[in-house]
């Protein structure tokens, strides 16, 4: 019997083995005790499990609506105050490793905890009994696939396209080997792009989809770069909005533009991404006429630059493409700074020259607060914390989206 101690940052939940060695399990709540377990990971040190069999469940344990919760969304097993509870706990414990301390965040949802996802991708099954292919995922820690008959994370016409085309392959009666997945994306509205990936096949060409974020139309790709959960990005762009107070921002890590052009788009404002892909959709994202029309008397009106060019100016708005830590010469004093990047956090170039320049504010929003106290621990040399908000944009997930607002000293 192990005694599980607390969640960790990450999600798993922790125990000790009698030999001294941490064991970490999914499908375990702190104060229950784990009878039986499932090995999915040997180390030396430790090992990862599930947990199959608990003696005195928690009070905070709840029905799961998924056979599948385990590969798509372990904390379904959480009563949904208590998952938001944990989060900021979390935050604060993570913040707390890299010795900066703050007081617990408040989480922003719009309490939804399912349906949420506006993207999917599915692995295809073979019944060898039904001679049919299923939909399926991959079960947490392995490669072998599990069927799925229903799936409560995305929305629901996701999850009818993806039943659609695999009754399509079975009536044409097509094998489960011949593809890799299923992937699909839906808008607002409903509308869904994207389709089948075959093995040993390029990638196909999928339509585009729009959506409209705070007014503002965006253009994206369904096997691209975008926000999963737009309602709750929406709320962190209100947000961050309400910390705009220069006139010339920066957008680093931009992807398709969202973040930039959804709060600054009447400043002076300058978006640097890597990815050609979504690049050419923060292109198209500048040049639509909401963008275009000036708001103020100093924000002259300019040709947009187009083909295959590096930077793309249009009036006050100017893209470029290139990593953000080669794109420096951007970053002024005047100015606010955002920060959306990968989990890998920011580059150290980067930081090095945000301390160096020192901008008014820098509004940093990461979906791994780990790198993302690392790199403030950093820029707090010249910065102080004015604002900290965590927002729950994976329910039924350990994933956080956290924000930090920070202010020069």
């Amino acid at each position: 019997m192990i005694k599980v101690d607390k969640i960790i940052p990450g999600g798993q939940a922790l125990g000790t083995l009698d030999d001294g060695r941490k064991i970490f399990f999914w499908n375990a709540l702190p104060g229950e005790t784990v009878t039986e377990y499932s090995v999915t990971k040997k180390k030396s040190h430790y090992l990862e499990a599930i947990a199959t069999k608990i003696s005195n469940p928690s009070k905070y344990r709840v029905e799961t609506k998924d056979d599948c919760y385990l590969s798509t969304s372990p904390w379904q097993i959480i009563d949904w105050g208590y998952e938001n509870q944990l989060k900021s706990e979390l935050v604060v414990e993570i913040f707390r490793e890299h010795q900066i301390k703050i007081n617990y965040p408040k989480i922003i949802t719009n309490d939804k905890p399912y349906y949420y996802r506006n993207k999917m991708e599915y692995a295809l099954y073979w019944d060898n009994e039904e001679e049919k292919i299923k939909l399926a995922f991959h079960a947490r820690g392995s490669h072998r696939k599990v069927p799925i008959t229903h799936s409560s994370l995305e929305h629901p016409v996701i999850f009818q396209t993806a039943q659609a085309i695999v009754d399509n392959l079975n009536s044409l009666h097509e094998e489960a080997r011949k593809y890799q997945s299923i992937l699909l994306r839906c808008n607002q509205k409903g509308d869904v792009s994207g389709g089948l990936y075959e093995n040993h096949k390029p990638h196909p060409h999928f339509n585009n989809l729009t959506d409209q974020i705070l007014g503002q139309k965006y253009s994206y790709s369904p096997n691209g770069f975008f926000q999963i959960n737009l309602p709750v990005y929406e709320l962190a762009l209100k947000e961050i909005k309400k910390h705009i107070n220069t006139d010339n921002v920066l957008d680093l890590y931009a992807g398709v533009g969202t973040i930039g052009l959804s709060v600054a788009r009447n400043k002076y404002l300058a978006l640097v991404e890597l990815d050609k892909s979504a690049f050419g959709e923060l292109c198209k994202n500048i040049t639509t006429e909401d963008i275009l029309r000036p708001t103020g008397s100093k924000l002259a009106r300019s040709p947009v630059t187009t083909g295959a060019t590096k930077r793309v100016r249009s009036g006050n708005i100017v893209a470029e493409l290139a990593k953000s830590e080669d794109a420096l010469g951007f970053i002024v004093s005047d100015q606010t700074v955002i920060l959306d990047p990968p989990r890998a956090g920011c580059d150290r170039k980067l930081i090095d020259k945000l301390l160096e320049v020192v901008p008014t504010k820098i509004i940093y929003l990461s979906c791994n607060p780990a790198t993302q106290a690392r790199d403030v621990k950093l820029l707090l040399e010249k910065y102080k914390i004015e604002d900290i908000k965590t927002f729950n944009f994976f329910p039924r997930t350990p994933h956080i989206e956290n924000l930090i607002i920070l202010n020069k000293i």
